[in-house]
């Protein structure tokens, strides 16, 4: 089994969270129009979910808020 498969949700969530705030969002504050601003909108509102859903210890919002983070790319 690799590293990632043995991976649990409570680690991979935060990582999923700082790759989203430090990778992906940096990637669209520069860009001009309202592409970049919708995009960085829909972004804070699924890290505030993922930080709400770990504080509250629900693995359901939790795994869902995972999967929504992973769709964000540059």
């Amino acid at each position: 089994m690799d590293k990632a498969s043995k991976e649990t949700l409570g680690e991979a969530l935060p990582r999923e969270m700082a790759r989203v705030r430090d990778r992906v969002m940096p990637a669209y504050i520069g860009l001009k129009g309202d592409a970049g601003r919708v995009a960085l909108v829909m972004m804070r509102g699924s890290l505030d979910q993922a930080a709400k859903a770990m504080a509250e210890g629900d693995i359901a919002s939790m795994i869902a808020a995972y999967e929504d983070l992973r769709s964000y790319d540059t």
